[in-house]
């Protein structure tokens, strides 16, 4: 049963509202690290020496780390939630570290420090995601979970469009003179609006978000499946949409490794690639609450499969576009295909999550996407060398796949949860 207790904006319920707008400025806040973190690194900031690694190589762990140690602790955390039956304190501890590593970094000035941070950092996302996704799921019902799925992940996504675009220009503006403060650089800047931002959020969530009041502490074990129960079927249906989520994201980070080749390709500068890669952000964010309010209304695992069946011929056409406006069409349109597969997926694995085991449950999707953005980028730069196009196929075919699994092994209707 559900607690209607909590006022609706827009006919949302206010708590799913507050969770993306703090979301979308934890997610504008850690998003800004992605451009910031390599500068900084380049910049002469950070000094000595990582057992004689390559400051690229560097570069690249830092990057990398924060999802790797976020995917290992994601379903740990989710699990600790689900037994405590505690969301909101999750949430909350998961943004003060946020906050307290986002600053931390202005006084991080070696190499070991910074890849501590970023650690910490991943842990802290563990903490927050899991127990965000299975607070959006708990206050929702089956009727109106893909609608509020979809709104979540729309202002998450729009913080994480922003904030690459956003630090760039500020650490170029700096260095800035405050009254009290005196003089700071642009990395300082960064740094300290990742950290309000971070607040921010906290703060938010502190105030005006509560855990649903049928929440209770769950004693049973993780139960995270990889085989099906349903006769006839071969893999769990909430793994299988993992593995239809990891597909997506794969081909959601395609784009991202080869912007050399991309734009020498399309002859263009770096302006029209910053266009094309938000094209697929922006139209993801705007389809979303459309798209999970539809899969509400006409079921979710054919809007998952119709999503992932277009990917198809799209990702192929972005591995063959010559002319910039062909990446960006194709980039648009995979967006909308991408907003047909997550929200619904999403809202469908609430659906079928046990009670109790939400967190964990939901963990598989969210891990899943952490890990296709990763494997996507090293297919790109490996598979480059092969041919432009040849990346795309792959990321095509993927998506092929992912479609024939929904289709075949998660069953139509109504699951039982078990």
């Amino acid at each position: 049963m559900k607690n209607n207790s909590s006022k609706t904006i827009f006919g949302t319920d206010s708590r799913i509202i507050v969770l993306g707008i703090a979301r979308m400025a934890d997610a504008l806040g850690n998003s800004f690290l992605i451009v910031v973190l390599p500068l900084y690194i380049a910049s002469g900031e950070v000094t000595g020496d990582f057992f004689g690694f390559s400051e690229s190589l560097i570069t690249g762990l830092v990057i990398g780390l924060f999802g790797l140690v976020s995917s290992f602790c994601q379903p740990f955390t989710g699990r600790i939630s689900d037994k405590m039956g505690k969301r909101r304190l999750f949430v909350l501890v998961g943004l003060f570290i946020f906050m307290l590593a986002n600053f931390s970094y202005s006084i991080a000035h070696n190499y070991t420090a910074l890849l501590i941070i970023r650690a910490i950092q991943g842990l802290a996302a563990a903490l927050t995601i899991t127990a965000t996704l299975a607070l959006v799921s708990e206050v929702s019902s089956n009727g109106n979970r893909g609608g509020n799925m979809g709104v979540y992940n729309a202002f998450r996504l729009i913080g994480f469009g922003i904030g690459p675009l956003a630090s760039g220009a500020l650490v170029e503006g700096g260095p800035y003179h405050l009254p009290i403060v005196g003089e700071f650089n642009g990395f300082m800047a960064a740094f300290a609006l990742a950290a309000i931002a971070a607040l921010v959020s906290f703060l938010l969530v502190a105030f005006f978000v509560h855990d649903p009041e049928d929440i209770e502490p769950n004693s049973e074990g993780m139960i995270i499946r990889f085989r099906s129960r349903e006769p006839g079927k071969f893999l769990d249906p909430i793994f299988t949409l993992g593995l239809a989520t990891l597909f997506m994201s794969m081909g959601f980070a395609l784009l991202a490794p080869i912007e050399l080749e991309v734009n020498e390709r399309l002859s263009q500068g770096a302006f029209l690639f910053s266009v094309e890669f938000s094209a697929l952000i922006g139209s993801m964010a705007i389809l979303q609450p459309i798209i999970g309010k539809a899969s509400d209304k006409y079921g979710r695992r054919i809007f998952i499969i119709i999503g992932l069946v277009c990917l198809i011929p799209i990702i192929i056409a972005e591995g063959l576009a010559t002319q910039p406006w062909h990446m960006i069409t194709a980039r648009a349109l995979h967006g909308i295909s991408a907003a047909m597969v997550f929200a619904p997926a999403l809202a469908l694995a609430g659906d079928l999550a046990k009670k109790g085991q939400a967190a964990a449950q939901l963990s598989v999707l969210t891990v899943a996407f952490g890990l296709g953005i990763s494997l996507g980028a090293f297919l790109t730069g490996y598979a480059i060398r092969f041919g432009f196009v040849v990346p795309f196929i792959i990321g095509a075919v993927l998506a092929a796949i992912g479609a024939v699994l929904v289709k075949t092994q998660v069953p139509k209707g109504e699951i039982a949860k078990s």
